[in-house]
């Protein structure tokens, strides 16, 4: 029974870690962007935190999505869902690693608020 318990376990830990994808997978870590627009939202969820933000372009608006680290390891560092949420409606500046398909897609590694705090993620996770 115990060896039965113990693979159960290692296939289980298995199937988690083939589930979550190198940031590397995804992103394209020599192509840094800058996007400057309104953060629409915020989602504080797991595995990634998330914000959308409306960028001006070519007399249109871009939808752009921004993953980041998990909430986990924002909480850890001081910040909170609020320290983001507070700045809904107004303009941001992301700085990110841009995807590698091209689309309005990027890695969040700052975002800087229209009072020219900003945070950072240092995490690649």
């Amino acid at each position: 029974m115990r060896a039965l318990l113990l693979g159960l376990a290692v296939l289980l830990s298995q199937v988690s870690a083939q589930g979550h994808h190198s940031i590397s997978a995804v992103f394209d870590e020599s192509k840094s962007i800058n996007i400057t627009g309104t953060l629409t939202k915020v989602e504080w969820i797991n595995p990634h935190i998330a914000v959308m933000v409306d960028a001006p372009a070519g007399g249109g608006v871009d939808t752009w999505r921004f993953q980041s680290s998990p909430p986990a390891w924002w909480k850890g560092v001081g910040v909170n869902r609020a320290d983001f949420a507070k700045a809904v409606g107004q303009t941001v500046t992301v700085g990110a690693f841009a995807a590698q398909d091209g689309s309005h897609y990027g890695y969040l590694r700052k975002i800087t608020f229209a009072n020219g705090d900003s945070l950072e993620s240092t995490s690649l996770r």
